[in-house]
């Protein structure tokens, strides 16, 4: 589960199993984890994070969408 970048308490990570599903990042924060499709950008599943939280995650996908994309693509070798 390769950690793709860190921001504040936020780990964007991506499980090697995972390999049928559209590029994708998992984040996980103090309160759970949420998973986000990169392309285009949408909330895929909530665990345990606040909606306000929640939003911040999803302008930090937004702001790195080129990384998280490339990342995903170079280790699932697409």
């Amino acid at each position: 589960m390769p950690t793709i970048l860190r921001l504040g308490s936020y780990r964007f990570h991506f499980y090697s199993d995972e390999l049928k599903e559209p590029p994708h990042i998992h984040v996980e924060t103090p309160d759970g984890e949420c998973k986000f499709w990169i392309e285009p950008i949408r909330l895929a599943r909530n665990n345990g994070i606040s909606p306000r939280i929640i939003r911040e995650i999803e302008k930090l996908v937004f702001e790195h969408q080129t990384l998280l994309k490339e990342k995903f693509n170079e280790y699932h070798k697409r």
